[in-house]
């Protein structure tokens, strides 16, 4: 129990669906820890309880209302619902400014005192994103002021999602070289396997995938490609010969590609931590992939007119202006370049950067830390909204 539990902040969330596991994971990750490191009473709005099973095995997607983990989840089925104002809770946020139900919003003008509304906006490196932190929207009709809340790269945001123990908990693992073997050993991950130099592989099904397979099989250096299920079902399908199911695995030329199972988010996590080298995606797996402290290549959510692209680049001269081979490869991954690719070339010279960016991996990491958490900054803006309208009523 937590103290003061008569006296808990109540919080909504809620999140639709769009990209398959980053939205709910990103969602899951912070209502966990809203619950657990803050003693806050979360009720999950989702619309997919499926995407949600697959990261959370303990979800039962035939329930209306269900608790995991200390936290209350309500399958968020239509836009339709009758809601009084005691249903709504002391915050309520919106994720990717999905249209929460229009009964709620009406329910949140009748409460008293008016909840603390927030939209939880995308992750982007873009610098515009520290002047739109952060603003007020006022209601068109309503008493209501929603607040835009920005995760971000910098002190002028509110910095990225982070578990109080994550790093700790991260160092204990790859200190321990027989709990990674272990780890990796539970999904018939061979000795040999290990030696190599090991990549997890997560990315949208539109990535080049046999270009960088046949880059990996002329490797001088033995490569194990780590993929879960799902995820390049074709190009993986085509390598092994066979379904791209859990446990199937194939090796030709210097590439052995073996299929994992779709794992909860925890483990998801020690899969990074036991890589060399991560291929992330949107924008749940390609923070963790941050946390990790290892290279990694970041393939973003696809958006019209590449509009994504100026996305990318804004990140990448955050993070890697300096690592022409990181950047290379990056671009080529998400078909941001207007040249063709020397796939084998453009491996080998990002393989020979591979300490300098792990070195810079780990510095970037700090420089993170630095921020906060995104959990906690959300919180200490709430508290500041709240004792500035307190001092105006007064």
């Amino acid at each position: 129990m937590h103290p003061n539990k008569h006296q808990t902040t109540t919080l909504a969330l809620f999140c639709k669906v769009v990209d398959n596991y980053g939205d709910i994971g990103i969602c899951w990750r912070l209502s966990r820890q809203l619950e657990q490191e803050h003693g806050i009473a979360v009720t999950l709005w989702v619309d997919d309880l499926t995407s949600f099973q697959r990261i959370c095995p303990d979800v039962a997607i035939e329930r209306d209302e269900q608790m995991i983990a200390g936290v209350t989840v309500r399958h968020w089925r239509d836009q339709n619902g009758a809601f009084s104002a005691a249903d709504v809770a002391d915050i309520v946020i919106e994720f990717f400014a999905c249209d929460i139900p229009p009964a709620y919003i009406a329910a949140m003008a009748q409460r008293t005192p008016r909840p603390m509304w927030l939209n939880l906006e995308g992750l982007s490196a873009e610098e515009w994103v520290e002047g739109c932190h952060t603003l007020p929207s006022p209601h068109p009709s309503m008493p209501l002021t929603k607040y835009f809340f920005f995760p971000g790269f910098t002190g002028k945001t509110g910095g990225l999602l982070v578990e109080s123990g994550l790093e700790q908990q991260r160092r204990q693992f790859q200190s321990d070289p027989a709990a990674m073997r272990d780890f990796l050993a539970k999904f018939g991950v061979t000795p040999a396997e290990m030696a190599a130099l090991k990549a997890s592989l997560f990315c949208y099904p539109h990535a080049p995938v046999p270009a960088l397979f046949a880059a990996w099989q002329a490797s001088a250096t033995p490569v194990t490609c780590l993929v879960p299920e799902g995820v390049a079902g074709e190009a993986v399908q085509a390598f092994l010969g066979q379904a791209a199911q859990a446990g199937a695995s194939a090796t030709r030329g210097a590439l052995t590609v073996r299929v994992l199972p779709f794992i909860p988010q925890p483990d998801y996590d020690k899969l990074l931590w036991a890589c060399d080298l991560n291929f992330v995606r949107g924008e749940d797996s390609f923070v963790r992939a941050q946390w990790a402290g290892k290279p990694f290549i970041w393939h973003i959510y696809p958006q019209d007119q590449d509009l994504h692209h100026k996305k990318l680049n804004a990140f990448l001269k955050r993070y890697a202006a300096n690592v022409a081979s990181l950047n290379a490869l990056t671009s080529g991954w998400n078909g941001a370049t207007t040249e063709a690719i020397d796939w084998s070339a453009a491996w080998r010279a990002f393989q020979a950067d591979m300490p300098q960016i792990a070195a810079m991996s780990v510095a970037w990491q700090q420089q993170l830390l630095a921020n906060g958490d995104f959990t906690s900054n959300l919180l200490s803006f709430v508290n500041t909204v709240r004792s500035s309208a307190a001092k105006v009523t007064v």
